[in-house]
């Protein structure tokens, strides 16, 4: 494997990397999955503020997974659409 800021063929360069847009919409969307099964869990148990915290997280995962998935749509405009895998 050579040493180097990134592997040969890869798009990106060491000034511009490529962004993994897809795999920071998956961990956005686990995020606020995990945050929303345990926010309901406090909430039951009787837990407020942590319950609300962890809703607020929730909150926060939705704008980000919303963020990503404009700027995946602008992503798709700009190259034709081409389909990238979950790490690109």
């Amino acid at each position: 494997m050579p040493i180097g800021a990134q592997p040969p063929g890869r798009r990106g360069t060491v000034d511009e990397p490529y962004s993994a847009l897809n795999l920071r919409l998956v961990l956005a969307l686990f995020g606020f999955v995990v945050c929303t099964v345990l926010s309901v869990l406090l909430f039951r148990a009787g837990w407020t503020v942590p319950g609300w915290l962890l809703a607020a997280w929730a909150l926060i995962a939705v704008g980000d997974a919303v963020v990503v998935q404009l700027r995946r749509r602008a992503r798709a405009r700009t190259e034709g659409g081409s389909d990238h895998s979950l790490f690109e």
